[in-house]
């Protein structure tokens, strides 16, 4: 199931989207400690695609995805999300 978080990002002087740390449901804050690999990719538990961020946040390894707005014109770039891991 796609969760929708607020990140705080930076463009790097290449025009890189740079995720810097995430918030989380419940108003937690984990700073990204590291960004292992960027690609485009569906998000295969919760449906959609987007680039795939592997991330490092608290020593543990996850991915977090930027969905794209569909429309090129539109100002909103696109939302971030995560897959809720399922018990």
């Amino acid at each position: 199931m796609k969760v929708y978080v607020r990140v705080t990002a930076a463009f790097s002087e290449g025009g890189q989207l740079m995720p810097l740390s995430l918030t989380w449901e419940d108003g937690q804050e984990y700073p990204i400690d590291r960004i292992l690999d960027v690609r485009p990719s569906p998000a295969l538990k919760a449906g959609g695609q987007g680039d795939r961020y592997t991330i490092r946040t608290c020593g543990k390894e996850s991915f977090l995805f930027f969905e794209r707005s569909p429309k090129i014109t539109d100002p909103n770039l696109g939302r971030w999300f995560v897959e809720r891991r399922q018990p």
